[in-house]
């Protein structure tokens, strides 16, 4: 896939800051990263993160809670048990988005590059 490498990096980056525990939305993930409206590009970017930055795809579902894989399908069920190693609860192939996502605070982000 031919795609903007700094675009890519920025999503990683911000990506990289949601915390352990804690879930975000592939839109919100765009709008941090500074691409509004472009979800879809968060989704598609994620597969291809170097190994070495270890980025917590897994943390990034859909705008409704909804894990970002079919349920029942090994992806599904590989990214419902390392949220669940966080203690992040998954029911019904969703997470409670009152509950479980992240809020950056001001300090956070700060640190967020654009």
């Amino acid at each position: 896939m031919v795609f903007d490498t700094l675009k890519a990096e920025k999503i990683w980056k911000t990506v990289c800051k949601v915390p352990v525990g804690k879930v975000s939305c592939y839109g919100f993930v765009a709008d941090l990263a500074g691409l509004p409206g472009r979800a879809r590009l968060v989704g598609k970017v994620m597969q291809y993160a170097p190994d070495e930055l270890e980025v917590p795809w897994y943390r990034i579902l859909k705008s409704n809670g909804q894990l970002a894989f079919p349920a029942g399908s090994l992806q599904a069920e590989r990214q419902k048990g390392l949220l669940q190693e966080e203690g992040v609860v998954v029911l019904n192939n969703r997470v409670k988005l009152k509950d479980f996502g992240w809020s950056p605070g001001l300090g956070e982000l700060m640190e967020l590059e654009f």
